[in-house]
């Protein structure tokens, strides 16, 4: 045994079995020579505090020329205080090599929670979010995902604020999900928190009554090209403000004409009921309902899955340039929002889980600061005008 030095190891020579050649000051500490002459520096320790344990465990820490024979003693030395303090370097580099990567661990979640428990169209949603993490850092240990690399891909994405936004949340609801699965170690920062997102500009469509009674006509005309079904559809979801696939899925046995709903089994948020209005009604009680099919807007095969077709004829007849069929939902809200029903009554129409929902249509009120308004615009305008008013003058007090 001699002091392990960059002199004493470049004197090693390989032989046709390995050997390790152990350093004379610091135990276990020693260098590994293989018959191919790599050499490695190597620690030989026995874990548990105090090294009690029988068994012998053998740590690499590093190559020789990619580290130096002082670099690896020191590396030694440091194992050695943990070992001593309870630590299992080994074990530990075992279960770092076992970590998932992004890839993997990405993958797990999309199977073992997406798939299962969210909407197919959300499961999408997910996996196209995900691809980006994916694509940028694959390989790279899911545990070593930072904040920094998460930053730096959401600033790539600024072209696409909105996807960008989501991307950042559905990376923190998987490293979530990971950490309550043990896949990650607990306490561990999730690399999505706390960075700013994109301010996304605000997406609402409101139909004034003029677009609407344009869009009555449009229908007309839709109904003559693509039947009664497609038409129907679109009406509904304007007099109803339910979602598309809510419209598309329903099936007759879920419409109760007598108490006036719609009872679906499922929709984005569970089961949910949705009230139909009298002209909702009407669309339903005149539809054809086509033998052996149960759904109320059939489509080849059975339901119907779209109305891009129908619609993109809808808008162009009516001038309506760039107007969404979710357009129709938040219309439907403005309507609301614009004879005070109030939000809470609205987002329960709407079905809304979160009132912050909502309160997008609050500007659209007809509340107490808009009327105040009103009463002084009114007023200034009939001054300026020459037309009496009821302002009262102010007399300045003596």
């Amino acid at each position: 045994m001699a002091k392990i030095t960059k002199r004493t190891v470049d004197a090693l020579k390989p032989r046709a079995k390995l050997y390790v050649a152990f350093d004379a000051d610091v135990k276990g500490f020693g260098c590994r020579v293989m018959p191919s002459g790599v050499k490695s520096y190597i620690l030989e320790y026995r874990p548990g505090a105090g090294g009690r344990s029988t068994a012998t465990k053998r740590l690499t820490l590093g190559r020789h020329g990619a580290m130096t024979a002082e670099q690896a003693r020191d590396a030694a030395l440091d194992a050695l205080a943990r070992i001593r303090l309870g630590d299992d370097p080994q074990a530990e580099k075992a279960r770092q090599r076992a970590a998932p990567t992004v890839g993997e661990l990405t993958d797990v979640f999309l199977k073992d929670h997406v798939s299962s428990k969210l909407k197919p169209k959300t499961r999408v949603h997910y996996e196209g979010l995900l691809a980006k993490v994916q694509a940028a850092y694959v390989n790279l240990k899911a545990a070593s995902l930072t904040r920094a690399h998460v930053a730096s891909l959401h600033q790539s994405m600024a072209d696409t604020p909105y996807f960008a936004n989501h991307m950042l949340a559905a990376v923190s609801s998987c490293w979530a999900w990971a950490e309550r699965h043990a896949l990650l170690p607990e306490g561990h920062t999730n690399p999505a928190a706390k960075i700013s997102r994109f301010r996304e500009e605000g997406r609402e469509r409101f139909l004034s009554s003029d677009e609407m009674a344009r869009l009555g006509d449009a229908l007309g005309q839709c109904e003559t090209r693509f039947g009664p079904h497609a038409s129907g559809a679109i009406r509904l979801l304007c007099l109803t403000g339910a979602r598309l696939n809510e419209v598309l899925a329903l099936r007759w046995q879920e419409v109760d004409f007598e108490r006036g709903l719609a009872l679906l089994p499922d929709s984005k948020t569970g089961r949910k009921t949705v009230l139909l209005n009298a002209p909702a009604l009407a669309v339903l009680a005149e539809l054809p309902r086509l033998e052996g099919c149960p759904y109320v807007i059939p489509g080849i095969g059975g339901r119907r899955f779209d109305l891009r077709r129908p619609w993109a004829f809808v808008k162009e007849a009516a001038g309506l340039e760039g107007v969404r069929l979710h357009d129709l939902r938040h219309s439907f809200a403005s309507v609301g929002a614009g004879a005070s029903l109030g939000l809470p009554m609205i987002g329960k129409l709407l079905d809304h889980s979160q009132s912050a929902t909502t309160q997008r249509y609050a500007h659209l009120g007809d509340d107490p600061l808009r009327r105040a308004s009103e009463t002084i615009g009114a007023t200034i305008a009939a001054a300026l005008g020459g037309v009496p008013s009821n302002v009262v003058p102010m007399v300045k007090s003596r």
